[in-house]
């Protein structure tokens, strides 16, 4: 029906025992990881108490920055993404979120030429080790210079490699509101590998605070019915970032996401069962809509895409 995870970059500051057992206490099931977390561990030890805590893995992020902007060559970023693909893959996670990166001083078609490249090397790799790679377009106005920020033209880099090893990370944020989304569902709901969602208020920038799902104004709970009437199964991924965050505390975000998750399986549940049986469903909303907590400003800048 949806499968919940939680997002590590929405708790940096617990250490991954108190994380899962909080997870569990919320009632959620599944996790999607993020490397630096896993940095003092590693991810043989993660494994072990992940699988002990009979939680699943829904994706492991980032790799990318293939373009050199952040500094490192082309090589060296390989040689990253493959590392994260052998901790994807001692980990169990089935898929790895890849950032294109910013242009790094090339024209967009160049960039876009480095993205392919690198994907064609990695492929085999990820293939060999069961991992998924989702590439993740991000909105051109909070991108910081990323030069990925088109879904019609990710989804073309998709179908470009007609692989189910190649697919689409489609994060609700950045998206939320474009103009062509309700022309692409199909598409997208056949790509995508992984949805992430936040909420927010006004147009994505830089600065703004990935919401608590139900603290802002994105239609948050329609957009995730959209995906799934038109076929998407995947995870979905909640990975609020910011100041409501902090100010309900990282507990508090876990309960308030399960509750909206859960108001959102069963209103979804009775609108099914109201077509089945042709009756009404009466005090349906359109979504879990919560009182916005705390300001736009982001206070988590970690979880921003390197730019290069």
């Amino acid at each position: 029906m949806l499968d919940v995870a939680i997002s590590q970059v929405t708790t940096p500051r617990w250490e991954l025992p108190e994380e899962l057992a909080c997870l569990g206490a919320a009632g959620f099931a599944a996790i999607s990881l993020w490397r630096p977390k896993l940095s003092d561990s590693g991810p043989a030890a993660a494994a072990r108490q992940i699988s002990a805590a009979g939680v699943r893995i829904s994706s492991l992020q980032w790799a990318g920055g293939f373009t050199g902007g952040d500094g490192r060559s082309f090589a060296e970023s390989i040689d990253d993404a493959l590392e994260a693909i052998e901790a994807a893959q001692i980990l169990g996670a089935p898929v790895l979120v890849v950032h294109g990166g910013c242009r790094g001083g090339h024209t967009r078609t160049h960039a876009g030429r480095l993205l392919v490249q690198a994907i064609e090397s990695l492929l085999p790799r990820a293939r060999a080790a069961g991992v998924t790679l989702a590439v993740k377009p991000v909105h051109v106005a909070a991108g910081g210079g990323c030069f990925l920020t088109d879904l019609g033209e990710s989804l073309e880099l998709v179908d470009r490699f007609a692989d189910a090893g190649v697919r689409l990370a489609l994060d609700l944020w950045h998206f939320g509101q474009n103009s062509g989304l309700g022309e692409l569902v199909g598409r997208l709901a056949a790509a995508a590998a992984i949805v992430q969602v936040a909420d927010r208020c006004g147009p994505p920038t830089l600065d703004a605070d990935r919401l608590p799902a139900g603290h802002g104004s994105l239609p948050l709970e329609s957009l995730v019915a959209d995906l799934l009437d038109a076929g998407y199964t995947g995870p979905v991924e909640f990975d609020p970032v910011g100041e409501a965050v902090e100010i309900l505390g990282y507990a508090g975000v876990l309960q308030e996401t399960r509750l909206v998750a859960d108001a959102w399986i069963g209103r979804r549940t009775a609108k099914q069962h109201a077509v089945r049986t042709g009756t009404s469903v009466r005090g349906a909303a359109d979504r879990h809509h919560l009182r916005p907590a705390g300001s736009r400003r982001s206070h988590a800048s970690s979880h921003s895409v390197s730019p290069g």
